[in-house]
């Protein structure tokens, strides 16, 4: 699996953060997504792809391998 995101289009809301924090986190300044690990195990495929579903900006897309 490969996770990339649009910081452009975040809106802030911290759900991916909520949902996978070893994978999501955010900037201390103004709370827009940051991506900790483009390429996560695979135990957490399945949180990564609930964090991309809940995303209310879609602002995360994953490639399945």
């Amino acid at each position: 699996m490969r996770v990339s995101v649009d910081q452009d289009s975040c809106c802030s809301s911290g759900q991916c953060v909520l949902a996978v924090p070893e994978v999501f986190d955010q900037n201390e300044d103004d709370g827009v997504v940051l991506l900790l690990q483009p390429q996560p195990p695979e135990e957490l495929w399945a949180a990564v792809r609930t964090a991309a579903a809940i995303c209310p900006a879609r602002a995360i897309s994953v490639q399945e391998p």
